[in-house]
């Protein structure tokens, strides 16, 4: 029981690292946070032009992407709300500067990189 314990702990303090590194701007920072071959999943992806299915796999192409999406946020700024936690993955509650609620999802491998990433957004 104490492992899965520190284990959740662990990744609630994800979610703090993971919204630093966005808050930092500093892509290199975030890129360290995700495996190389990650998969990322968002409408955003689409919006961009990268991927019609909204599906980015690899670093060099959230590079791409993120390289690319930055510059749109000069002022990006996330706020956490909440962490949601299991064993292998979380979810991340957050805030932008623009007020837009977003849900993060974000599964970890063993060496807690994120292997894989899904961005949901409330539309209506």
């Amino acid at each position: 029981m104490q492992a899965l314990e520190k284990t959740l702990a662990q990744r609630t303090a994800f979610a703090d690292t993971w919204i630093g590194a966005w808050n930092s701007r500093d892509l290199d920072r975030v890129l360290a946070l995700y495996a190389e071959d990650s998969e990322m999943v968002s409408d955003k992806i689409i919006k961009l032009g990268f991927d019609p299915n909204g599906r980015l796999r690899g670093k060099d192409n959230l590079r791409a992407y993120w390289g690319r999406a930055l510059p749109l946020r000069p002022k990006l700024h996330f706020t956490l709300i909440n962490a949601f936690v299991s064993p292998d993955s979380l979810v991340v509650f957050y805030r932008d500067e623009l007020g837009h609620e977003i849900c993060e999802y974000l599964r970890l491998n063993a060496d807690g990189k994120i292997v894989q990433g899904s961005a949901n957004h409330l539309h209506g």
